[in-house]
């Protein structure tokens, strides 16, 4: 259905108290089951790995799967224009429910007003149960093959058993976090831990130890049992989360596979941890997916990849600078950060988004400094010969995109992307480390959080990733062989490819043919095994 319609079809599905079809191309009926429904949490981070999973099935398992993309009237434009134009994936938007703290047409976090507005809009989601099941129901049989949906929505598993489907959860978390961070939560063994003291985590391998001081913010808000998004964890979430049929993990065997079987340990005996990704790199071999985002000029409404051209001549010369859509620094750390940035003497482009509010820099960024607020195309970002290093939030979907930096049909590369991983919030202490201490590809901006990094410090681990020393060329080195592995994972015969198609496979096996023909649900989660 061409995108002019999505107004329509919004107002039309806001009125409707069942899912109403918003693409125009149901594939056709195959035998048996052939139908994957997909259904996000409504936030961009949480959207964008998902949406990436469905065109990577479009793009390997489109001539015999269906994909259905299931979100709320909002939220269509956006995940149209980031899923390719292939007859086996459709939309389906089904109403959000009205909330009394959540504004009208506030379907997504991103567009939330206030942050703190987060646990309500969490409440809000837990009410799409019911015009979920009406979904569900209304699709002919046979029933969908599987439901892949966000941890956050956990009405969905309850509305999978209901209707005999597999579910798989994501987590948006790689399994080196979601391991390190359910073990935290259950064992504790950083309770009573001085804050510079190393501990082991128990179940990890000898050398994973961590600081109290590196327990990840969520380990730390879990245990607030006052916490209003903890609450709704405990309510919503937990005791529904770890009974699905396995884990969809958006990595790859090489990068964090070790962890998996911890990860698996959480959930019901037989679940599996799927690492298929780099997501981005798997959806990105679809060219059709690739060409749509290298046309999209509204894609960068700051002109971050005009600036960049300007300096492509001078490889690897700019800082690239983003903590996400939903982290907030200081107002002080956002002073140190930009003399910092100033000081390292390095061009720099600064992607500061919500997180700076009102705040204004006190030093000219100068012709060498950019600061947009607006949104910016990472991964065209991240891809650009201009730039050299990268300072995030170790947010995962940042640390995979640096990672893996530039689209695998590039002809010619960038340098791989050393990180300078500054952990805010949720699991990024967790991914900080991982990327700093085990994987090697970056530093650390600070161990521990709430503590302001003085632009000292900035400037000079700026100028360990930028300068050229040794230890810049050794973290080069490494983040290099991680981008081949990441490349290689997501190929033809790679890990994580082979992964997915074993997901399809051991998801079709797990079906029980009754005597009438039709197929159910077995008692046992199928398969054996690892990815």
């Amino acid at each position: 259905m061409p995108a002019s319609a999505a107004a329509d079809d919004a107002a039309a599905a806001a009125t409707r108290p069942a899912a109403q079809g918003a693409g125009g191309n149901d594939g056709a009926t195959l035998a048996g089951r052939d139908h994957v429904v997909v259904f996000p949490l409504m936030s961009k981070g949480h959207m964008i790995p998902l949406l990436h999973f469905a065109a990577a099935l479009a793009a390997h398992h489109g001539d015999h799967l269906r994909v259905t993309l299931v979100t709320t009237p909002a939220n269509l434009a956006f995940t149209r224009r980031r899923l390719p134009p292939s007859p086996s994936v459709r939309v389906v938007a089904i109403p959000f429910p009205a909330h009394p703290q959540i504004p009208p047409g506030v379907e997504s976090t991103d567009a939330l007003p206030s942050q703190s507005l987060f646990p309500a809009f969490l409440r809000a989601t837990a009410l799409l149960r019911e015009p979920f099941a009406e979904f569900l129901a209304s699709l002919p049989s046979p029933p969908p093959l599987v439901l892949v949906s966000d941890f956050f929505l956990g009405f969905t598993q309850r509305v999978a058993d209901d209707a005999g489907v597999r579910r798989l959860t994501f987590n948006g978390m790689s399994p080196f976090s979601l391991a390190l961070c359910f073990t935290l939560a259950s064992r504790r063994p950083h309770v009573g831990v001085e804050g510079g003291a190393e501990f082991h985590v128990p179940g990890f391998p000898d050398d994973v130890r961590i600081t109290a001081d590196e327990v990840p913010d969520a380990v730390i808000q879990g245990g607030n049992p006052d916490d209003p998004v903890t609450q709704f964890l405990h309510d919503e979430v937990r005791d529904w989360d770890h009974r699905s049929w396995g884990v969809l993990v958006n990595s790859f065997a090489a990068l964090d596979g070790d962890y998996a079987a911890i990860l698996e340990s959480f959930y019901r005996p037989g679940s599996r941890a799927w690492l298929v990704g780099p997501l981005f790199l798997a959806a990105g071999e679809s060219p059709e997916t690739k060409q749509e985002e290298d046309d999209d000029d509204d894609d960068d409404p700051e002109g971050c990849v005009a600036w960049l051209d300007e300096r492509a001549a001078r490889p690897g010369s700019v800082v690239y600078v983003s903590f996400g859509t939903q982290a907030h620094l200081p107002d002080a750390q956002l002073d140190e950060l930009a003399h910092g940035l100033v000081d390292s003497g390095h061009a720099f482009l600064w992607a500061i988004g919500r997180s700076g509010g009102e705040w204004s820099p006190p030093v000219d960024a100068g012709g060498d400094g950019k600061i947009v607020r607006g949104w910016v195309p990472q991964r065209r970002v991240l891809s650009h010969p201009a730039v050299g290093a990268f300072v995030t939030h170790a947010g995962w979907n940042s640390v995979l995109e640096s990672l893996a930096a530039g689209l695998p049909v590039l002809e010619s590369p960038p340098p791989p992307l050393p990180m300078l991983a500054w952990p805010v919030m949720a699991e990024q202490a967790a991914n900080a480390k991982l990327v700093a201490d085990i994987i090697g590809a970056g530093v650390r901006a600070v161990r521990g959080g709430g503590v302001v990094v003085g632009r000292a410090e900035v400037a000079g681990k700026v100028g360990r990733l930028m300068d050229g020393g040794e230890e810049g060329r050794a973290i080069r080195a490494r983040a290099e062989e991680v981008r081949e592995e990441a490349r290689a994972a997501v190929g033809e015969g790679g890990a994580s490819r082979e992964a997915l198609r074993r997901l399809v496979d051991e998801l079709r096996s797990s079906y029980v043919v009754a005597g009438d023909g039709t197929a159910a649900a077995s008692s046992a989660n199928g398969g054996s095994g690892k990815c």
